[in-house]
């Protein structure tokens, strides 16, 4: 069931048009990916559905109920994770919490409950009590998120939220997110400069530059719209000029490429079959060594699709 609509959205600041006819769905408990290079329009989308801003035509439907008519329901079932922390620098992490906590209208059990909670699942209960500036960057980021799901929101957007992190906090945010989408079945909109996050998290993405739609859909079918071929690359301890033309006239094999080192590459499409291949190898006195499949990245799709880097 689609817990987010967005339908038609068209945004202009002056003379620069920021979002163009910008339409997609977003499924109830998913992980999804919005990402594009700096000034796509990303922010600007995301201040529409967290109606910080309002767009020049279009609807944002929440739930099925509009953002425009139920603007207090749909915010207070939203969490928002900025990129820059909102955090209070002066206080601990128990006292933030309880501070964003009173914000939310918690009070009593029902608040001491909830950050205890949210310490539990950020990993934070052991420092709740150290001064925020005794806390490494991956901690007070995770307390960044700890605070946006205080009041058990439904929808949880998160902007850039693994920024000057080292690798083992951003892990235990990835378990994070996770956890949150497969334990509360929390929807979850994540936007990240890094490619490789959005692979690993993400179910659907959505891909937009200079405000428009590029391609939206699974990873799978997001790969299938560039790479419609696959590379193998065979090493093998022998290679004669028979083999090598035997192997190129192979059903399915679109291409081939060789070297010195008894590598041989084949791109390949649907008709192929390994174990023909397998068979004509053996059958010319040679055998496979190492075998490997190239898989295209997203970020290749992505550079393919706009022609630039997620960071330009």
């Amino acid at each position: 069931m689609s817990i987010i609509r967005v339908e038609n959205i068209t945004k202009r600041f002056k003379d620069k048009l920021a979002l163009d006819n910008i339409s997609f769905n977003i499924e109830e408990g998913e992980i999804f990916g919005l990402i594009g290079p700096n000034g796509a329009g990303k922010s600007t989308l995301i201040n529409i559905i967290t109606n910080l801003i309002s767009c020049d035509s279009g609807d944002v439907f929440v739930e099925n109920k509009n953002l425009l008519e139920d603007t207090i329901y749909i915010k207070s079932i939203i969490g928002l994770v900025p990129q820059e922390l909102a955090i209070i620098e002066q206080l601990t992490p128990y006292d933030n919490l309880e501070y964003f906590g009173y914000l939310y209208g918690l009070s009593g059990k029902l608040l001491k409950d909830r950050i205890n909670e949210a310490l539990e699942f950020s990993g934070l209960m052991e420092v709740k009590k150290k001064k925020i500036s005794k806390l490494s960057g991956g901690m007070k980021r995770r307390l960044n998120i700890a605070i946006a799901i205080l009041n058990h929101p439904k929808i949880l957007i998160l902007d850039e939220p693994t920024v000057g992190v080292d690798p083992q906090s951003r892990n235990h945010i990835f378990d994070f997110i996770k956890k949150l989408s497969k334990e509360n079945n929390t929807t979850i909109i994540y936007t990240s400069h890094y490619m490789e996050e959005v692979e690993h998290l993400c179910s659907k993405i959505f891909i937009i530059d200079e405000g428009k739609e590029i391609a939206f859909g699974d990873q799978e079918y997001l790969k299938s719209l560039v790479f419609s071929n696959k590379k193998i690359h065979l090493k093998l301890n022998s290679l004669s000029a028979d083999l090598l033309f035997n192997l190129k006239n192979l059903k399915g094999v679109v291409s081939q490429e060789e070297n010195k080192d008894m590598m041989v590459s084949l791109i390949v499409d649907e008709d192929f079959s390994l174990s023909n291949a397998i068979s004509l190898i053996e059958n010319n006195n040679s055998s496979i060594l190492e075998i490997n499949y190239e898989v295209p990245s997203l970020e290749d799709v992505f550079l393919n699709l706009t022609g630039k880097n997620l960071r330009d």
